[in-house]
């Protein structure tokens, strides 16, 4: 019985103590501020959709020339097929079909990743000729977004500890330690297919335009809540 007693004793002794220790920590004075920061930054990882389907030619040239057509048109301005051509899905592998009357159309999309908006416009054309005129922008990244995300959370701490430090030394005072730290998550902004400007450029060498694609950037923004001892 006296064991029991002494450790509800010691118990209660150990809450009384992490309450006091809690009251404390509450009852410091602190300065609580907001740090924010942003970056803008280019994608290098454009992935385009692309529909390839018997019915643009009318049934008169077959899936599997398109591909090849596709295939080696992409090859001559520079793009890895092998590396960055891929079926879209493993449903777009069994096709798609299309019915119109007695005829029967085969259908299958593809994921094309270049990586930069020059490239992307060559693409574009470069299916245009080929009577593949079913491209669309799917998504784009960038091949360091993880590491791009922890800087700019750096810097929103960073930035409210400055912000922290100039208003306590106006008054005579000083940013201790931090006492407590919230992160906002916030999804980073990327362009969709109405962010794409597409220019005419005409070339000396070529009478017709060849189109210039612009994105816009990706843009990343972290917020940081933080509380600062004031010593």
């Amino acid at each position: 019985m006296k064991k029991v007693i002494l450790a509800a004793v010691l118990v209660g002794c150990g809450l009384f103590a992490r309450a006091q220790g809690d009251k404390n920590f509450i009852d410091q004075p602190y300065i609580e501020v907001t740090g924010k920061a942003e970056r803008e930054i280019i994608p290098d990882k454009i992935y385009l959709k692309i529909t390839i389907n018997e019915k643009d030619n009318k049934g008169r040239v077959s899936l599997e020339q398109q591909e090849n057509q596709m295939k080696a048109e992409l090859k001559k301005i520079g793009v890895e097929v092998a590396k960055d051509l891929t079926v879209k899905d493993l449903n777009s592998d069994f096709m798609s079909y299309w019915y119109k009357g007695n005829e029967i159309f085969t259908s299958k999309e593809y994921q094309l990743l270049v990586r930069n908006a020059a490239t992307a416009g060559r693409a574009i054309q470069t299916l245009k000729k080929i009577n593949v005129s079913n491209v669309a922008l799917e998504k784009v990244d960038h091949s360091e977004m993880e590491k791009f995300r922890r800087e700019v959370k750096i810097e929103a701490i960073k930035a409210a500890k400055g912000k922290a430090s100039d208003l306590l030394e106006a008054i005579g005072h000083k940013a201790g330690r931090a006492l407590w730290v919230m992160e906002y998550e916030q999804p980073a902004f990327r362009p969709h297919a109405a962010n794409v400007m597409v220019k005419s450029k005409m070339s000396a060498d070529v009478a017709e335009p060849q189109p210039e694609l612009e994105f816009q950037s990706i843009k990343l923004v972290s917020s940081v809540s933080a509380k600062f001892a004031i010593e």
